[in-house]
């Protein structure tokens, strides 16, 4: 399992790497990897401003369907427009054209509440 130690995480599997005030976000190599072959990216937020762990899309695999948190606050401003045509992008490359959003920070002090690589790792094992 791929666990990039220069990201941030949440407990809910998202990866964050912020670069500035922005954030760009996607689902960890070990959600992709239990979701299964994911068929269907869902984000209606895109312009929205919404607060860290509010729902912001789900992804669908072809057993379930899983919601998307927002990792950070903030206004999502980017959706990865190859996803539409390639969900599974997310599963091949979950850190690179995989990703899923960017995220104008409201407040990249909240970044610090992330969790970091060796913290990700404890949960997920």
């Amino acid at each position: 399992m791929n666990i990039p130690a220069n990201l941030k995480y949440t407990k809910e599997h998202e990866w964050v790497s912020i670069d500035g005030n922005i954030a760009t976000v996607g689902i960890t190599d070990f959600a992709q990897g239990e979701l299964g072959d994911i068929v269907y990216v869902d984000i209606p937020s895109k312009g929205k401003t919404l607060a860290a762990e509010e729902v912001f899309g789900t992804v669908e695999a072809v057993k379930t369907v899983s919601d998307l948190f927002f990792p950070l606050g903030g206004t999502l401003t980017e959706i990865n427009p190859f996803l539409e045509s390639e969900p599974e992008l997310v599963n091949s490359d979950p850190y690179g054209k995989g990703w899923m959003i960017k995220i104008s920070l409201t407040n990249i002090a909240d970044a610090d509440k992330l969790l970091t690589a060796e913290a990700y790792k404890a949960l997920v094992h």
